[in-house]
C-alpha cells in the first residue's frame, strides 16, 4: 500500500530551505509600531540584485533620483489614513455583541450577513456539504458513441432526435434563467448566510449544467444558434420560459425591497414559481425522456449528463421547498387562504405547460412512454409539490408510471446504466481513503 513517504521525492536542499524558514518564522516579529513606520515611510527604497535594464541606467546617468510618490498614491494613503470602518459594516457598530442564533432569519433579518456561525438552518449547510460531494463537470463523460449514433443515419428515429433536440433546446435556456434569478434576484433577499452559501452553490451548478448542454451540443455537431434559440422559435418551449420570467421580474427590480406583507409574497411567489415548477415540473418530462432513452443504450453520454443534472436538481428543489417552508413558519401571515389559492394555481400552469410540451415532443409513442403516460406521471408530480408545500392534491389516485426515475434520482448513489456495480460519485475531501 502506498503511504505519503512514497511521495516524497523533494532533495535535501528543498528539506534545508524548508529547516530554515521554519528557523526564521520563530524570530521576534516586529511590534506594531515598527510595521507603521515601515509602511508609511515615504522615502523606503527597494533594492535589486537584477542588472537594471539600459533603460533604466540611461535615466539613472541623467542624475535623476528617487520618484517622489505622485499626487494619486498620497492621496489614496490620505483615504484610507481617513477610512471609517463602520458605515461598510451594514449598519452594524463596531464591537458589536456576537450574534446569537434565535437571531437569523430567512427573510428580513438584520444580524450581520458576513458571519456563517453559528448555524440556524443545518439542513442548508447539509445540501451545501452534499452539493459538493456531488461535484461532476462534462468532460468527463465520454460522448464518442452518442456521436457516432447521432451521425448515422439508422442510429435514432426521427421521433428520439426530436426528443434529443428538443431536450437540449429547452434546458440550454432554462439553466440560464434560473442562473440569473438566482444571482440577479434571490440571493439579494435571502438574509440568512448558510443558506446564502447553498445558493452560491446552486449557482455554480447552474453554470455547469449550461456548460454540460453545450458541450453536447457541439460534440453532436448541431446547430448551436437554433438549439440555444428555441426557446423563442418553438410555441413549446417558449411558453415555458416565458411563465419562468413573468414570475421573476418583479424581485429582480434593483429598486424591490422586502419587509411588507405584499413585497414577501411577491418573494415567496419567485421562490415557489423557480424551485417548485421550473425545477420542480418543466424538467421533468424532458429528464425522463433522455434518461429512459438511456436505459435503451442510445445517447449515453447524453444520458449519463443528464442523470448527474437530474440529481443537482433534485437537490435544489429539496432546497426550495425548505427555504419556502421555513418563510412560512417564521412569517405565517404571508401564507393566507387566497395566496394559497393562487399557489395552486401556479402549480396547475405549470403542470398544463408541461403537458402541452410533452404532446409537442411525443406526436406518437416512443421510448416506452407517450404523452397520455406523461401525463399522468406530471399530475403524480404536481400531486407531490402541493402536499410539499402543505396544499391539497388535485390529482386523487395518480400514480407513477415511471418508477425508475426514482432510482435515478438518488443522491448518494447512481446506478450506471450499462454495468451491474453501483458507484459512488464522490470527489476531494469527501472521498475515504
Amino acid at each position: 500500500m502506498l503511504s505519503w513517504d512514497d511521495f516524497d521525492t523533494q532533495p535535501q536542499t528543498s528539506k534545508r530551505a524548508f529547516s530554515g524558514k521554519q528557523q526564521k518564522a520563530t524570530e521576534p516579529r516586529p511590534t506594531p509600531e515598527t510595521l507603521q513606520k515601515e509602511v508609511t515611510e515615504p522615502s523606503a527604497s527597494y533594492a535589486s540584485s537584477a542588472p537594471a535594464s539600459p533603460a533604466a541606467q540611461s535615466s539613472n546617468s541623467t542624475g535623476g533620483s528617487s520618484t517622489p510618490p505622485s499626487s494619486a498614491v498620497e492621496a489614496a494613503r490620505a483615504a484610507v489614513a481617513n477610512l471609517d470602518p463602520a458605515p461598510g459594516l451594514e449598519e452594524l457598530e463596531m464591537g458589536a455583541a456576537r450574534i446569537e442564533v434565535d437571531e437569523k432569519r430567512i427573510i428580513n433579518c438584520r444580524a450581520d450577513l458576513n458571519q456563517l456561525v453559528p448555524f440556524k438552518y443545518d439542513w442548508a449547510w447539509q445540501k451545501y456539504l452534499d452539493g459538493c460531494a456531488n461535484h461532476w463537470m462534462p468532460q468527463e463523460v465520454n460522448m464518442n458513441k452518442d456521436v457516432s449514433m447521432w451521425k448515422d443515419p439508422e442510429g435514432l428515429t426521427a421521433d428520439e432526435r426530436r426528443i434529443v433536440e428538443y431536450s437540449l433546446g429547452y434546458f440550454s435556456t432554462a439553466d440560464s434563467l434560473v442562473a440569473n434569478n438566482l444571482v440577479l434576484a434571490i440571493y439579494r433577499h435571502i438574509t440568512n448566510p448558510e443558506c446564502r452559501q447553498y445558493i452560491l452553490r446552486q449557482s455554480f451548478e447552474e453554470a455547469i449544467h449550461t456548460h454540460a448542454y453545450q458541450y453536447c451540443v457541439e460534440s453532436l455537431g448541431m446547430d448551436e444558434g437554433e438549439v440555444f434559440n428555441m426557446y423563442r422559435e418553438v410555441p413549446s418551449v417558449a411558453k415555458k420560459a416565458a411563465w419562468s420570467l413573468a414570475h421573476t421580474s418583479g424581485i429582480s427590480n434593483p429598486n424591490f425591497q422586502t419587509g411588507t406583507t405584499e413585497k414577501d409574497q411577491e418573494l415567496l411567489r419567485n421562490l415557489i414559481a423557480f424551485y417548485a415548477v421550473t425545477e420542480g415540473i418543466f424538467f421533468y418530462c424532458g429528464f425522463s425522456q433522455i434518461l429512459s432513452m438511456g436505459r435503451r443504450n442510445k445517447m449515453t453520454g447524453v444520458a449519463e449528463q443528464f442523470q448527474y443534472i437530474l440529481r443537482d436538481e433534485s437537490m435544489h428543489l429539496n432546497f426550495g421547498i425548505d427555504v419556502i417552508n421555513q418563510i412560512k413558519l417564521e412569517n405565517p401571515h404571508l401564507w393566507t387562504a387566497e395566496f394559497q389559492q393562487e399557489v395552486t394555481q401556479m402549480i396547475l400552469e405549470g403542470m398544463e405547460l408541461e403537458v402541452a410540451y410533452a404532446r409537442d415532443t411525443m406526436p406518437r409513442g416512443v421510448l416506452g412512454m407517450n404523452a397520455n403516460m406523461m401525463e399522468e406521471y406530471l399530475h403524480f408530480i404536481a400531486n407531490r409539490r402541493l402536499v410539499q408545500l402543505g396544499l391539497k392534491e388535485q390529482f386523487p389516485g395518480a400514480q407513477n408510471p415511471f418508477p425508475w426515475m426514482s432510482e435515478i434520482m438518488d443522491l448518494r448513489k447512481e446506478k450506471n446504466f450499462f454495468e451491474t456495480r453501483v458507484i459512488e460519485y464522490q470527489t476531494g475531501g469527501a472521498l475515504q481513503w
